[in-house]
């Protein structure tokens, strides 16, 4: 089951640029949906296409009651141009569908072991019921081998947990009881171990429940900008509907006037016939957005789960691409999270090599990835062989403690170490009866104010307590991240750096990476006042966070990022949940909003200036006959009223499949000022979209004209 799901993973992550490419079996698989998408009481959400619908009806009709080779021709071609919407929304939908089904298969008939009456540590009866059965605040035990049943939070116990289901990674988590780390979902596999879970959702409303509509489309709802250019294109197409209706008593009052006029297939004695009107209408209203701003909407969400990305709601992702103030956490996005060795910096007096002798001795028992990192700092750079605790006989190692702020050994000749915070440190050395040296106040300083962490080393031999030197820990600020903010600042957004450590370590780091500010010693509450500021002042905000203690910022923040590996406060806050738990995430889901704002701008773009290049293919070519001075308007030089009318027809539709792959591929974002993306869509989208119809409908006039009757 796993397997599937993670081959589903690495085909979108190997086929993510060719995704937007249209390939025949895809259209295929996406026709019978497409087809079924007819039914008017789906259709009637889409107004533009509604309308294209009734007309085809109506002309259906019509042809019937007067068939000739053009009423059937321009009949099927309506009915396309219905059929080529649908199909871009369906094509959109079937790309999560596979996937789906690969989740789909992650929910298994899992027999979930219920405890009743659990309380820590008390006297456990368990009963054997159905997954389905189980409810918010029910306890069940999931042991090494089975399948936890449903979302929670683990409350007791450690367990290593196979996530492949949910994120298509092979590698095992870790997740425990008392921390951030604790939220486990259901379909996921217990590989180690014993713990015990809370259900925290009901049954049809899990992690997996919602991951499955959203990939599928189903709960796909539309944003407020979409609803905005629905009701836009709404009002462009009833205005067309009057302006259309309007031609016929024009028609008829000519027609009158000009008695000596021939009949054609596209005027009459009674005016303009209804298989002109209506592809006159179609020709003119904005039926190639309105085909594929659907399909735009739901690529966009398909692009966010290509990188691991659920987002709850379209709003989200739609936010994303207008976000202001980007929030980003120090440790673990802007820099590498764990702090690394530098620097030994002796006191006056004191050799190099007895500074890196001392540090490495006293980190040999430190497992954390600091004390790691001085062993290795010392051999590499002052090739002292890495030794183990073990070969120290008669040794006592002190541990790290929050009380005492340092660790170290005790060796057999009486010799100690330490190595921590310099208060604690000095401390000792005083009560040992030792001195501090000024010296030692200015490197500490000088570390702290460059952005590193500084950690002192003291001894005590032969009766006399010394500080030996200095220690410098620099959290590394990882390849590549002034770039990222450099686009961001291109992009217009203000990148905030958000950490625990004091103000000049945070002013140090900042400045390295490149952000445009940061907030220092933040607690929770300060992360939701600066949020609430940015938005006081009409900015949107977007942020990341995995705990508990996040959960208020996410919830207020317009773009909440919670990290899968978080707790369920987290992700129930958020509106976007990254599976890969990788809080640099949030940049590529900016990039993702912003790229989803501009397709549909510069496809708005085209599509309206589409329209008034067929303006000029078809009314010249329609009142030619009545009022000859129109020829000077038919710059295609189109053969014949009839010709015009098909050739415009044929365009439309065709145009809309082929714009199918750019709405699902999304046009390429660069990050620049928003006067030159609007420069370069109207230039590229807005004139390309007045030069293709003329292009095309000629192209196709000449190849119509040989059909019979068409000439």
């Amino acid at each position: 089951m796993t397997s599937a799901v993670r081959e589903n993973k690495s085909d979108q992550r190997r086929g993510g640029a060719a995704r937007g490419a249209l390939e025949p079996r895809m259209l295929l698989t996406s026709l019978p949906d497409a087809v079924r998408k007819l039914d008017p009481r789906v259709l009637w959400r889409n107004p533009v296409m509604f309308i294209v619908e009734i007309g085809a009806v109506w002309s259906t009709v019509l042809a019937i009651a007067n068939p000739a080779f053009f009423a059937w021709a321009i009949v099927v071609w309506l009915w396309l141009t219905v059929i080529f919407a649908n199909l871009a929304e369906a094509v959109a939908e079937g790309r999560g569908k596979a996937q789906a089904d690969a989740l789909r298969r992650a929910k298994t008939d899992t027999v979930a072991r219920r405890l009743a009456d659990w309380t820590p540590g008390g006297r456990v009866v368990e009963q054997r019921v159905g997954a389905p059965e189980l409810r918010r605040g029910d306890h069940v035990v999931v042991e090494a081998g089975q399948v936890i049943p449903g979302d929670g939070d683990v409350v007791e116990g450690i367990a290593s947990v196979d996530e492949s289901a949910i994120t298509g990674e092979s590698a095992p988590v870790i997740r425990e009881s008392g921390g951030d780390r604790s939220a486990v979902t259901g379909g996921t596999t217990v590989l180690s171990d014993r713990i015990v879970v809370r259900i925290t959702q009901e049954p049809g409303h899990s992690f997996l429940d919602r991951m499955i509509a959203l990939v599928e489309g189903a709960s796909r709802q539309k944003t407020p900008n979409e609803i905005a250019l629905n009701i836009l294109l709404a009002a462009l197409t009833i205005i067309f509907v009057f302006a259309v209706v309007t031609l016929q008593p024009l028609a008829i009052y000519s027609k009158a006037n000009n008695p000596g006029v021939p009949d054609t297939s596209a005027l009459d004695a009674h005016g303009i016939t209804g298989i002109v009107m209506v592809s006159l209408l179609v020709c003119l209203i904005p039926t190639t957005i309105g085909a594929l701003l659907s399909a735009i909407g739901i690529a966009g969400m398909d692009r966010l789960v290509q990188r691991n990305v659920l987002a709850m709601s379209g709003r989200a992702v739609e936010a994303a691409g207008d976000v202001n103030t980007l929030l980003l956490d120090k440790t673990g996005t802007i820099t590498l999270g764990n702090r690394q060795a530098a620097e030994f910096v002796p006191l006056p007096g004191i050799p190099d090599d007895e500074v890196a002798d001392a540090a490495q001795l006293s980190s040999l028992a430190d497992e954390t990835p600091e004390g790691r990192s001085i062993v290795v700092y010392a051999k590499q750079v002052y090739n002292k062989r890495e030794r183990t605790p073990g070969e120290l006989t008669g040794a006592t190692w002190v541990e790290f403690t929050a009380q005492t702020r340092m660790s170290g050994v005790d060796l057999a000749d009486d010799h100690r170490l330490r190595k921590g915070a310099a208060g604690a440190v000095t401390e000792w050395v005083r009560s040992q009866g030792g001195a501090v040296p000024v010296e030692l106040g200015v490197i500490v300083d000088g570390i702290s104010a460059s952005g590193g962490t500084p950690l002192v080393v003291a001894e005590v031999a032969e009766g006399r307590a010394r500080l030996l030197g200095v220690i410098h820990l620099k959290d590394v600020v990882k390849q590549g991240m002034r770039e990222r903010f450099d686009e961001m600042r291109r992009m217009g957004i203000r990148t905030v750096m958000i950490t625990g450590d004091n103000p000049l370590t945070a002013k140090a780091i900042a400045e390295e990476a490149g952000v445009d500010d940061y907030l220092a010693e933040a607690t929770p509450e300060d992360k939701l006042a600066l949020i609430k500021k940015e938005q006081d002042g009409g900015r949107l905000v977007a942020m990341t966070g995995d705990g508990t203690n996040d959960a208020p910022a996410l919830a207020q923040a317009d773009v909440g990022v919670a990290m899968n590996t978080g707790t369920s406060a987290a992700k129930e806050a958020g509106n976007m949940v990254d599976l890969d738990s990788d809080p640099t995430k949030l940049i590529e889901i900016v990039e993702i909003g912003k790229q989803l704002l501009i397709t549909r701008g510069a496809l708005t773009t085209f599509s309206i200036a589409n329209d008034i290049a067929k303006y000029f293919a078809i009314l010249p070519a329609l009142f030619v006959g009545l009022f000859p001075g129109l020829d000077l308007l038919n710059v295609m030089r189109l053969v014949s009223p009839q010709s015009a009318i098909l050739s415009a027809v044929i365009f439309n539709a065709l145009v809309i499949v082929a714009l199918i792959p750019l709405a699902l591929r999304g046009v390429r974002y660069t990050p620049s000022h928003a006067s030159k993306l609007l420069s370069r869509n109207l230039t590229v989208y807005g004139l390309g979209g007045i030069i293709a119809p003329f292009l095309g409908i000629k192209i196709i006039d000449l190849l119509v004209q040989l059909l019979p009757g068409m000439s």
